[in-house]
């Protein structure tokens, strides 16, 4: 069963995955709605409007934008609801929005923006066990990263009797070149994803990007 990004975070959260922060929205009236409710919640100023569709490169096909005052909000949510979103990941037809994800934007108001990984938690058909894919190149496609530098993929395989150990939390945060603060973040990150993963039953988790 495929899962629209808003219903995956409601499990992600569930298992104590930090998540970024969204309120889902079916018009503009609702989006403004959202909006005005997260930055009561989080200060945050601007916000991301993210088309909630079955497939993935949505941003390549304008289904992802960023809005920096309510005004935008209401525009960008009424341009996405509703429209055919063609991704590399659709049919050349695309798939109809009905809905948005009004998530805060995690890089307001900062001075610089933050690092992004790239992480997922899948099955390894070939050994038959449980394997974490992740890079330090976030935030792009990772299709491009594998063809063009696979050398910045990583993966480590877990023992399905064994599970994750701290030790393979640990190496993930080191290989992604954290340290301090954000090397504990990681490793709790990656403990409570894989964890969501087991008890979820599910096939696949994918991440993009990990801030």
């Amino acid at each position: 069963m495929n899962l629209h990004e808003y219903q995956g975070k409601e499990i992600l959260s569930s298992f104590g995955v930090r998540i970024q922060r969204g309120i889902v929205a079916s018009n503009h009236k609702e989006a403004v709605d959202a909006a005005k409710q997260l930055t009561a919640e989080t200060g945050t100023g601007w916000h991301v409007i993210k088309a909630q569709v079955h497939a993935g490169g949505r941003g390549k096909g304008g289904g992802v934008k960023l809005a920096k005052n309510l005004q935008e909000v209401e525009q960008i949510a009424n341009d996405i609801i509703g429209m055919m979103l063609v991704t590399p990941q659709t049919s050349a037809e695309g798939k109809l929005v009905n809905q948005v994800l009004i998530c805060e934007d995690v890089y307001y108001p900062g001075d610089s923006e933050p690092e992004e990984y790239y992480m997922s938690v899948l099955l390894n058909r070939a050994t038959g066990k449980n394997m974490i894919m992740y890079s330090t190149e976030g935030g792009m496609d990772i299709e491009t990263v594998a063809e063009e530098t696979p050398h910045l993929i990583f993966t480590e395989e877990v023992d399905p009797l064994l599970g994750l150990m701290p030790f393979q939390a640990r190496k993930i945060a080191f290989n992604l070149g954290l340290s301090g603060m954000a090397f504990k973040e990681m490793t709790k990150f990656v403990t409570s994803l894989y964890t969501a993963y087991i008890k979820s039953d599910s096939a696949m988790f994918e991440i993009n990007p990990v801030l």
